[in-house]
C-alpha cells in the first residue's frame, strides 16, 4: 500500500511510509484520520488481500458492496455512487508484442470528500503513471481527489490508443499476408487477433458512457476539470471507433482468407482431376490391349506395340495441353 497526502492549495504531495507491517499501515491510517481541511489523501493498493481491503474499507467508510467489487476484480467499466463516495471501475490494457496478445487488468477508483483510493489488479500499472503526472502537474492535484480520477483515466485511455495502434499494425501485416501470392494458412492467427480485439472492445465501449457522464459539470468536482474529462472522453470515443473498425475489418479479412483457402482447395482438386484424366487415358489403352482374347487384329501387327505407345503419348499430350489452356494445370 502506498499513501500520499496532497495540499489542495498548492498541489504539493507528501509521501507517507505505509510500510509492510501492520504497525506501518496503522500509522498511515492514523495520519489519514488527521487530515487538515485543505488536504486530501491518495491511497494506492495493488492486488490486495480481501482482509487488507476490508480493513481499509472500514477505515474509509466504504460500502461493503464497493469493497466486494474491488476484491473480485471482474467488473465491467462502470461508475456507482455509495453515499458521498463515487466508485469508478476501469479496465487496463497493454499489448504484448511477442505474442500479439492484449492483456487486461482492472483499476477501481474510489473518490471521497478527502481521499482517493485506487485498487489495482493485473500487471499493467496506470496508477504509477498517474502519480508521475500529478507530480509534474501540481495544478491538477490542487483540484482534489477528482484530479486523481482524471490522471488515472487519462493514462488508461492513452494506453488504449497505443494498443489500438499496435493492433492496427498487426492487422495490416495480416492483410498483406492474406493477399500475398504465397500460400499461408493464417486462419488461427486472424481468429486469435479477432478474439483479442473483442476483449479490447469489451473494455473500451462500456467506459464511453462513464467518461461522458463525467463531462457534466456538477458539485462533485471543480468546474475546471470538466474540459479535461471532456478531452479524455473524446480520446476514448475515437479509440472506440477505431476498435469497432478493427473488429469489422478483421471479420472481412477472415472471410477473404477463408475464400482464398477455398480457392486453393478448388485449384488443387482441379489439378488432381486433370492429372488423373491424363493418366487415365494410357491406362485405358493399356487395359484394352491387355485383354487376353485370341481374335484381336492388332496383336499380330508388327508395329502394334510402338503404335499403342504412340497413341498413349499423343492422347496424354493432347489432354495436358487442353488442361493447361483452360488453367487447370
Amino acid at each position: 500500500m502506498e499513501c500520499e497526502i496532497y495540499q489542495n492549495r498548492t498541489g504539493a504531495g507528501e509521501r507517507i511510509d505505509c510500510g509492510q507491517e501492520e504497525a506501518g499501515r496503522g500509522m498511515a491510517l492514523d495520519r489519514l484520520a488527521a487530515l487538515a481541511p485543505e488536504e486530501f489523501a491518495w491511497i494506492r493498493v495493488s492486488d490486495p488481500s480481501p482482509e487488507e481491503l476490508d480493513q481499509l474499507g472500514k477505515e474509509l467508510g466504504l460500502h461493503p458492496l464497493a469493497v466486494e467489487d474491488a476484491v473480485q476484480a471482474h467488473q465491467r467499466p462502470k461508475q456507482e455512487r455509495y453515499g458521498d463516495v463515487l466508485a469508478v471501475a476501469v479496465k487496463t490494457l497493454w499489448f504484448v508484442e511477442q505474442t500479439a496478445d492484449v492483456e487486461t487488468g482492472e483499476v477501481m477508483i474510489f473518490l471521497g470528500p478527502s481521499f482517493a483510493l485506487t485498487v489495482r489488479h493485473g500487471a499493467g500499472d496506470p496508477v504509477a503513471g498517474a502519480a508521475r503526472r500529478l507530480a509534474e502537474q501540481p495544478d491538477m492535484a490542487r483540484l482534489g481527489p477528482a484530479g486523481v480520477l482524471h490522471a488515472v483515466t487519462d493514462v488508461v485511455v492513452d494506453a488504449y490508443t497505443d494498443a489500438a495502434a499496435q493492433v492496427r499494425a498487426d492487422l495490416t501485416e495480416l492483410e498483406r499476408c492474406v493477399f500475398s501470392p504465397v500460400r499461408q494458412d493464417l486462419t488461427e492467427q486472424i481468429y486469435s487477433l479477432k478474439r483479442e480485439v473483442v476483449e479490447f472492445r469489451d473494455a473500451v465501449q462500456p467506459l464511453v458512457p462513464v467518461m461522458q457522464s463525467l463531462t457534466v459539470a456538477g458539485d462533485e468536482w471543480p468546474r475546471e476539470l470538466v474540459p479535461y474529462f471532456r478531452d479524455v472522453a473524446d480520446h476514448l470515443t475515437r479509440t472506440g471507433t477505431e476498435v469497432r473498425a478493427l473488429d469489422d475489418l478483421l471479420g472481412s479479412v477472415l472471410d477473404a482468407h477463408l475464400a482464398t483457402v477455398g480457392t486453393w482447395q478448388n485449384d488443387d482438386m482441379r489439378r488432381i482431376s486433370a492429372w488423373a484424366a491424363i493418366f487415365a487415358f494410357p491406362t485405358l489403352v493399356a487395359g484394352i490391349y491387355g485383354m487376353n482374347f485370341d481374335h484381336m487384329p492388332e496383336l499380330a501387327w508388327r508395329y502394334g506395340y510402338p503404335g499403342a505407345l504412340a497413341v498413349m503419348a499423343l492422347g496424354a499430350g493432347w489432354l495436358y495441353r487442353a488442361f493447361r489452356r483452360n488453367g487447370w494445370l
